[in-house]
């Protein structure tokens, strides 16, 4: 990571940065066979259903519609949002002791997330430091999800925040390329002890 900017503000993603979450954690509790699990993940509930609930649509009605359209795959649809937390097995832990050190040294810190609302809530009581930011802008309620731009600037909008001040973190390049375009420093997650190595260059740490 090289960058002439100087940041003093530090925005996160969550998913894949703080918390470890992935629907095969759950559904690997659910199917035997390991093709099986990944065809229904791909073609049921897949990446592109699950960005709709990122988007705005609510969990119910997510669930009802796909129920419908796969009625022979109702139980494994249902769990998905019955037993959602189980695809989160724990948190990255070396990610959130960074959190902590950084707001130590008194940086603002806030998270920008692709997340539904209601997940993000119950996700909250399991993790409390989800609690610990100064703002968070959750694509659900804003109904904007990255990579689109609308939604850096919504952010900027929100806290008023200036883009060049900030550093944001996410696990995902076109994310990353996204919030550079932006104006902010893009770091691309890929381990803590990568994340630690980027925020001391940048003198945040």
């Amino acid at each position: 990571m090289t960058t002439d900017q100087t940041p003093t503000t530090i925005v996160f993603d969550i998913g894949g940065v703080l918390l470890d979450w992935d629907p095969r954690h759950l559904y690997r509790k659910l199917f035997d066979d390991e093709a099986e699990m990944e065809w229904f993940l791909s073609e049921i509930c897949s990446p592109e259903w699950n960005e709709r609930m990122d988007a705005g649509l609510s969990f119910a009605e997510g669930v009802d519609e796909l129920v419908a359209k796969h009625p022979e795959h109702a139980g494994f649809v249902r769990a998905y949002h019955e037993r959602w937390i189980e695809m989160v097995p724990g948190a990255i832990e070396g990610t959130v002791e960074i959190l902590g050190d950084v707001r130590d040294r008194g940086h603002p810190v806030y998270a920008i997330t692709n997340f539904n609302a209601e997940t993000l809530a119950v996700a909250s009581e399991v993790y409390p430091f989800l609690k610990a930011f100064d703002g968070v802008i959750v694509s659900s309620e804003i109904r904007l999800i990255k990579p689109d731009p609308a939604i850096f600037q919504a952010f900027f909008q929100t806290y008023d925040r200036h883009p060049g001040d900030c550093a944001f973190i996410d696990d995902r390049a076109v994310n990353v390329e996204a919030a550079r375009e932006a104006g902010m420093v893009g770091i691309h997650f890929s381990n803590p002890q990568q994340l630690r190595r980027d925020l001391a260059d940048l003198k945040l740490l």
